[in-house]
């Protein structure tokens, strides 16, 4: 797939991108792992999810990255598949878990063996602390997604206006405990993993700093 690279006069705050703009991919797969994501996440994590697709096609869209939308969107819906108890992994970290289960996922939505790969790849580079647009551009803008979700990254790269319209349709729902609580879980019993190292990396202080848990009036409609 050929990569455009960002455009870096493009700044998001100014870009004028509205939930309108950003499409969820019209195909069996992405409504299938809706479905799948509905019935395992949490309502915190779902919403977590959702958003993570938004504010990733939000940032492709703006600064012109050339990004697989549906490849996207699936990653987005599993990405925190390892974090749920029928998926959780007592061997390899929550990101590998969930990339497995992608795989397996859209092996029987009859994805080829290359693009599950891929797939698999971009949800574990999410946990990356950053990731080369020009090598994986859908993991670039789903790792700087998630980021923004957990401890706020550049969360001034949004306009107000559209960071209260995707806050109000998709709801934070106590995450930050609920994500907290599961990254300490996982630390405690895989001292290796990635959530190991954010944990002892101060993530706790990092997350009580995030602005999108901050009071913000509701959006205008």
């Amino acid at each position: 797939m050929p990569v455009k690279p960002p455009n870096s006069s493009a700044h998001l705050a100014t870009s004028g991108i509205t939930l309108g703009d950003l499409v969820v991919p019209d195909t069996a797969a992405s409504a299938a792992a809706l479905e799948l994501a509905s019935a395992y996440h949490s309502p915190a994590l779902l919403n977590h999810s959702v958003r993570a697709y938004v504010w990733a096609a939000a940032r492709a869209r703006a600064q012109g990255i050339d990004v697989d939308s549906e490849l996207l969107y699936v990653a987005a819906m599993f990405h925190d598949m390892g974090l749920v108890a029928e998926f959780d992994s007592h061997t390899v970290s929550f990101e590998v878990a969930g990339g497995h289960v992608a795989r397996v996922f859209t092996a029987g939505a009859g994805w080829p063996a290359e693009r599950r790969e891929r797939l698999a790849e971009v949800i574990v580079r999410h946990m990356w602390p950053e990731v080369d647009v020009s090598m994986d551009p859908e993991g670039h803008v789903l790792c700087r997604a998630t980021a923004l979700e957990i401890v706020g990254r550049d969360a001034d790269d949004f306009a107000p206006e559209f960071m209260a319209e995707v806050l109000g349709r998709y709801p934070r729902l106590g995450l930050a405990a609920e994500f907290l609580t599961c990254f300490q879980e996982q630390a405690r019993r895989k001292t290796d993993s990635s959530a190991a190292g954010a944990v002892r990396s101060g993530l706790q202080t990092r997350m009580a700093d995030n602005p999108l848990d901050l009071p913000r009036p509701p959006a205008d409609h």
